[in-house]
């Protein structure tokens, strides 16, 4: 066990004179990173990017007392324009863990990361734990909030509210399927329901309510008005949605 102590306080020493470029030679297949900066036990990329997607900055900071489980730990901070993420990460032979993760900012600047064109409001991350085996999710609890949401082509661009996606310690199936909770945090519209996501097949599926408050715009409420005749309502004035999508 001394011996083992010696060679990783060794490793320690050497790592911490390695330039943080060192880390290009481990990078993923079709990850590439450029400006950087620091050590590679305490560094920054400045620029990543996957197959030609900028994916924004990456700093991270190495906890040495990991490796002796044969454990790579460490805290790190993700930032793309003016949407950020910070949290620990933790990588075994055959998984990686995330957890801790905190952060948000405009929806918008994620844009070119999925985000659809035209839709705006401010989210709120907060992730207990999210954890994959490399090829499908094995564990995700945490929530997620949007703010002051609005859409270019939906109800003029009319305020849509808030809204809550909270994922319990069982919202992964043994397929690696996520289903989260969804439900609103004030505004205009009554939502309850579920997400379900499969990253495996690329889909989605948007299952719950929706209902008018009293404050809902005239412009939400005729957009409404083609989705009440294809759907009808139940006996609470519930809107009854299921949505499919995929990515």
């Amino acid at each position: 066990m001394l011996v083992l102590v010696a060679l990783l306080a060794a490793l320690a020493v050497v790592a911490s004179a390695l330039p943080a470029r060192v880390a290009t030679h481990f990078l993923p297949v079709g990850v590439q990173a450029r400006d950087w900066s620091g050590s590679i036990w305490h560094g920054e990329a400045g620029q990543v990017s996957f197959r030609n997607l900028e994916l924004g900055a990456l700093e991270w900071q190495i906890h040495p007392g990991a490796l002796l489980q044969l454990t790579l730990a460490a805290d790190w901070q993700w930032v793309h324009r003016g949407f950020g993420l910070a949290g620990r990460a933790a990588l075994g032979r055959s998984n990686v863990t995330l957890s801790a993760i905190q952060g948000g900012g405009p929806i918008e600047d994620l844009g070119d990361l999925g985000v659809a064109a035209g839709w705006h409001g401010t989210a709120q991350v907060s992730i207990a734990t999210l954890a994959s085996d490399f090829s499908r999710v094995l564990a995700a609890s945490g929530n997620l909030q949007v703010s002051d949401l609005t859409a270019n082509r939906v109800a003029g661009g009319a305020d849509l509210g808030s809204y809550v996606l909270r994922l319990s310690p069982t919202a992964v199936d043994a397929t690696g399927a996520i289903t989260g909770e969804l439900s609103d945090a004030g505004g205009p519209l009554a939502v309850q329901g579920t997400i379900t996501i499969n990253p495996q097949q690329h889909t989605g599926l948007i299952s719950g309510t929706v209902q008018e408050r009293t404050d809902t715009p005239a412009e939400l409420r005729r957009d409404l008005t083609d989705l009440v005749q294809m759907r009808g309502r139940d006996s609470q004035g519930r809107i009854p949605i299921d949505l499919e999508f995929s990515f």
